[in-house]
């Protein structure tokens, strides 16, 4: 597809940044982006782990190549506005980083998120020194740039993830570094307490500010949004439903049983979501 017939999409993704707070579904196939789209969402961001598990591999397993294809995939199953869940930019290098996010954004992405994980273990606190991690901001916002396209750049700063010992200071510290080197929006995953949502929120203002919700939550999208927070991802929690609810209906078709199959909707419902989504 040519990419200004992707420029709608980016407009409306960019304007869903503008105010109020949006849910931000994380599809991990074909399917389950046409579904969400079914449902009603108006943007869909990709998701490493869960697109991981689909090919029978751990998170931070797959290739660039694969996310690559991957996300073309996910493009063209819909027509909404996809952000892509781009790991570290797949490179530590900052220009190795500028030409693979060159690459995700001729997939007709309406956003590109890049990380300030290593994804290496071996180390205690896996975070790239703050210098590089904003070289590498920069390189990919100028990469973006390049590209004459408006694609949305999001820098997620991982101290809550890998256990930083002052993740809500240090992922303040972060963010506004790279805010300040090009980022669109700022996402601070495994940020739970109100009050650092709150505070992470405020650090970045005007910014918008991505949430990350993975885990059941006595809050509502509307308590969020009245926290500041301008859009919530899931990440693999989907794919964690999904794959829970496979798991155990497996699991006791082991044993002979077949009660897993018990809240199963039937093939019938599917049949016609995507019969109707086939139509157009």
């Amino acid at each position: 597809m040519p990419s200004q017939q992707y420029a709608a999409r980016r407009a409306a993704f960019r304007k869903l940044h503008e105010s109020g707070c949006f849910m931000l579904p994380n599809p991990y196939d074909v399917g389950t982006a046409v579904y969400l789209k079914h449902v009603g969402f108006k943007a869909l961001a990709s998701t490493s782990s869960g697109f991981a598990f689909s090919r029978g591999l751990p998170d931070h397993a797959v290739t660039r190549d694969m996310v690559l294809a991957h996300l073309r995939e996910l493009v063209a199953a819909t027509d909404l506005p996809v952000n892509a869940d781009y790991e570290h930019g797949y490179a530590d290098a900052p220009e190795q980083v500028a030409e693979n996010v060159r690459l995700a954004v001729a997939t007709g992405v309406a956003g590109v998120s890049i990380e300030d994980s290593t994804n290496d273990k071996s180390k205690p606190k896996p975070l790239y020194e703050l210098a590089q991690a904003v070289e590498r901001m920069r390189a990919a916002r100028a990469a973006i740039d390049a590209t004459g396209e408006d694609v949305m750049l999001i820098g997620r700063a991982e101290c809550f993830l890998v256990g930083h010992e002052d993740a809500l200071n240090e992922s303040i510290r972060r963010l506004q570094a790279y805010a300040e080197a090009g980022a669109d929006c700022l996402y601070a995953p495994g940020v739970r307490k109100r009050e650092d949502i709150e505070a992470l929120v405020k650090a970045v203002a005007p910014k918008p500010f991505n949430l990350l919700i993975g885990l059941a939550s006595p809050l509502t999208l509307d308590d969020y949004a009245a926290l500041g927070v301008r859009r919530i991802s899931v990440g693999g929690a989907l794919a964690g439903a999904a794959w829970t609810a496979f798991a155990r209906a497996a699991r006791l078709l082991a044993e002979g049983r077949f009660d897993g199959f018990a809240q199963n909707e039937g093939n019938a419902a599917f049949n016609k979501t995507f019969a109707e989504a086939a139509k157009t």
